[in-house]
């Protein structure tokens, strides 16, 4: 039996959430605040765990974060994965989840069937990003060919560069992974911008995470080629340091 662990403080999703998400052989149990999600966990012991990314405003008047909760929901049962849902489109809260722990970010505008994909793909090992909608209408799998045809054209040092942003890396740190001055590393970055169709590093590094870019068995499918094009030369880790891609 698969056990689901849902906290999430609107009412009417959470009820219509559990509704959905009920079926045989799986047990569902929710939660309205942050504390009572984390308590859940600890009782019920579930393979996953869906959590809000912002809960409303305590007694106190301090609003809680459900991404901050991350590691109390790890420590309260190793095995659970996290997924976070969320109905802004801040694209520095994946980062931040998948850095405290999570396995998984899916925007609420995804819809169901996505949803009940992505606990399926969690369960299973992935990581998954589900961003907000309406970045196109193409099909996954085609989505997924375009973004391993426009990262193939990556050097090796963006590749390296692409990696360290994904790990939350600034200007400063990856020139000190790297061993090249500032202005080479905002060239190298820059670069991969352009080659990926992306605006910003956050948007970079998102791609990167929504289509898996830097796992081994998708690299072999799309693999990097140097501008001659021939297959780029890779070093570094294919996971970046702090990346969690599954704790099972």
């Amino acid at each position: 039996m698969t056990n689901v662990v849902i906290g999430d403080d609107h009412a009417v999703f959470l009820d219509a959430l559990r509704t959905v998400l009920a079926a045989p052989g799986r047990a569902v149990a929710t939660a309205t605040t942050v504390e009572d999600t984390v308590d859940a966990v600890r009782r019920h012991q579930p393979d996953i765990c869906l959590i809000d990314h912002h809960f409303r405003e305590d007694g106190d008047g301090d609003s809680c974060d459900g991404i901050g909760a991350i590691p109390q929901l790890t420590a309260a049962c190793a095995r659970t994965k996290v997924l976070i849902l969320s109905a802004d489109g801040d694209s520095g809260a994946i980062l931040q989840g998948m850095r405290a722990g999570a396995a998984g970010f899916v925007h609420k505008t995804r819809g169901v069937s996505v949803l009940q994909r992505t606990i399926e793909r969690v369960l299973q090992g992935e990581v998954v990003v589900e961003a907000p909608a309406g970045g196109g209408s193409a099909p996954p799998l085609a989505r997924q060919r375009d973004a391993l045809r426009l990262a193939a054209h990556l050097t090796s040092r963006e590749w390296q560069c692409l990696e360290l942003l994904v790990d939350g890396q600034d200007t400063a740190a990856i020139v000190a992974s790297l061993g090249v001055s500032a202005a080479t590393v905002r060239t190298h970055v820059q670069s991969l911008l352009s080659k990926l169709g992306v605006h910003s590093r956050l948007e970079a590094a998102a791609f990167a995470v929504r289509h898996g870019l830097l796992d081994e068995t998708v690299r072999r499918g799309g693999q990097a080629t140097s501008h001659g094009g021939q297959p780029a030369a890779r070093t570094g880790p294919t996971t970046p340091p702090g990346w969690v891609r599954g704790r099972h």
